[in-house]
């Protein structure tokens, strides 16, 4: 039975509010006033928030400033109630936002209906989507329509880039959504003395370069081609018109972005304490996984050994000795400078 925290003030909206939903079998929480209403949201953590506009102590639009900032409970489908009907205050929630706004007074109906859609595309939305096209078109199924993932792909240009040509440099402001056709991209960082770390490897299917683009600043990293690539060229005014009409897509793409990262934060702490041959270990099963993940079968690694040296962290020299060491073990076998993994068990009991 779904949960329904309503925070309202007048005690008769409430008790009103409380009953219909109650008749049609949701659990219902109830607050008084913003601040109690944050405290509940907090503590209970409710499937939905109807939340009032106009109350003391704190009013609607500071309980969904609050709500956001907290990480167990940012995504919670969240609709506005008031008497204030003018297109701005409808405009100025839904900005801020919110899922939803209806209007006092209201029926039972329309009150119903509202809950019972901002319930339905949030249970879909949990689901787990990849970040890739595939991913993407089931988010855009749910959240609006097919439509708008033909729109985003159709008729766009794309580059070919040859191995090795750079896509995009730190410090440049973005202008492009990619998105991988054919080939593999790096994305890297150096530091003062130019040692490279590649952050992640991009295949066919995925998006690359939103990170800026939904933080609006310039990158922090560079894209180079591993092998050659095309890559569709998705505007950024035209992926701005896509995020942000609709607040599900929005919360999706910053799903999939702190996956990444949580992804990379555990591979750039393993480089910083982990052993060399564990470090090689690692980084052999991270592409492994990316390739598998991109549809390829048993795909033999062969992007270079530099590319390889700079995603495990340890230089070009021990990489060879280590893959070496491997081979000569068993766990990796190396055909025509392509590195196949044999014994995947192997690998990870390194790792683990």
């Amino acid at each position: 039975m779904p949960t329904i925290l309503v925070i309202e003030d007048s005690p008769d909206v409430l008790a009103n509010i409380t009953e219909i939903l109650e008749m049609d079998n949701y659990d219902v929480l109830n607050a008084k006033d913003g601040l109690e209403g944050v405290r509940v949201a907090t503590e209970k953590k409710p499937d939905l928030i109807i939340c009032d506009i106009c109350m003391p102590l704190l009013d609607g639009y500071g309980v969904l400033h609050m709500l956001q900032k907290r990480e167990e409970i940012w995504s919670t489908p969240f609709i506005f109630l008031s008497a204030l009907s003018a297109k701005s205050e409808i405009r100025k929630g839904m900005e801020l936002g919110a899922d939803d706004y209806l209007v006092k007074p209201f029926d039972s109906l329309e009150l119903l209906h509202a809950v019972e859609v901002r319930l339905s595309k949030s249970k879909k939305l949990r689901s787990s989507f990849t970040p890739d096209m595939t991913g993407l078109q089931s988010l855009l199924n749910v959240a609006n329509g097919a439509s708008l993932l033909d729109e985003l792909r159709e008729g766009r240009n794309c580059n070919t880039y040859k191995k090795k040509q750079l896509i995009y440099s730190a410090g440049n402001h973005p202008a492009y959504l990619y998105y991988v056709n054919k080939g593999r991209v790096k994305t890297s960082l150096h530091n003062e003395e130019g040692k490279e770390i590649i952050t992640r490897v991009y295949g066919p299917g995925e998006f690359l370069g939103y990170k800026s683009l939904l933080e609006n600043k310039v990158y922090d990293d560079e894209a180079e081609a591993i092998e050659p690539t095309e890559l569709a060229l998705i505007p950024r005014s035209d992926f701005e018109s896509l995020a942000y009409s609709n607040m599900d897509v929005v919360r999706k793409f910053i799903q999939l972005l702190t996956t990444n990262l949580s992804e990379n934060q555990q591979h750039l702490l393993g480089m910083a304490y982990n052993s060399l041959r564990k470090r090689v270990a690692d980084a052999l099963l991270y592409l492994f996984r990316r390739c598998s993940s991109q549809g390829v079968t048993n795909p033999g690694l062969d992007i270079g050994r530099d590319n390889i040296a700079a995603i495990a962290g340890v230089a070009k020299e021990s990489l060879i000795r280590t893959l070496g060491d491997f081979r000569d073990e068993g766990s990796i076998d190396i055909q025509n400078g392509a590195i196949y993994i044999k014994d995947i068990r192997k690998l990870e009991r390194m790792v683990n």
